[in-house]
């Protein structure tokens, strides 16, 4: 996946998966966690910030090696 990505790549990638899903988000590769999203996007800039809602817990190792982290 490139660095950059836009809102339409996002929401594109989403609508393939079911509506009911929660979401997270996946971070610190060599540290890996598990963060809630926060319900709250600013846009500055040409940019869309969202924003983290808090760690969850460790992420689950088998997430890890499907994003290649481990």
């Amino acid at each position: 996946m490139p660095n950059h990505v836009t809102v339409a790549d996002l929401v594109h990638q989403l609508q393939e998966l079911p509506g009911d899903l929660q979401v997270r988000l996946a971070v610190q590769p060599d540290w890996p966690f598990a963060h809630y999203v926060a319900a709250q996007v600013v846009e500055r800039d040409g940019v869309a910030y969202i924003a983290d809602g808090g760690q969850l817990d460790y992420l689950p190792h088998s997430v890890a090696r499907d994003l290649a982290w481990a």
